[in-house]
């Protein structure tokens, strides 16, 4: 069998490990999508979580080179991508 590092989050055969979970967060999955997702929902999050972690180093690598982000240039970046579809002509 090829080595792990052989593959991509999310691409490769399955395999079979044991994780332990609080009961309530169990609980949680199984009322989302039943005894027999469980295995996809935690796949899924675990990639979510990768790209996450992925993200964060990318920004930290980012911020080493750069410096941080100006708070102002980002604030006002974040209203045009919230603003509502009404407002998106007039700011353009």
């Amino acid at each position: 069998m090829a080595d792990d590092s052989d593959f991509l989050p999310g691409d490769g055969p399955s395999s079979g490990i044991s994780v332990t979970l609080s009961a309530g967060t169990l609980r949680a999955i199984r009322d989302r999508v039943g005894k027999r997702g469980v295995s996809a929902y935690l796949e899924q999050a675990a990639q979510r979580q990768i790209e996450r972690d992925n993200l964060d180093e990318l920004i930290a690598d980012f911020d080493e080179a750069n410096g941080p982000a100006d708070p102002e240039a980002v604030a006002a970046k974040r209203a045009r991508l919230i603003a509502p579809a009404s407002d998106a002509g007039e700011a353009a």
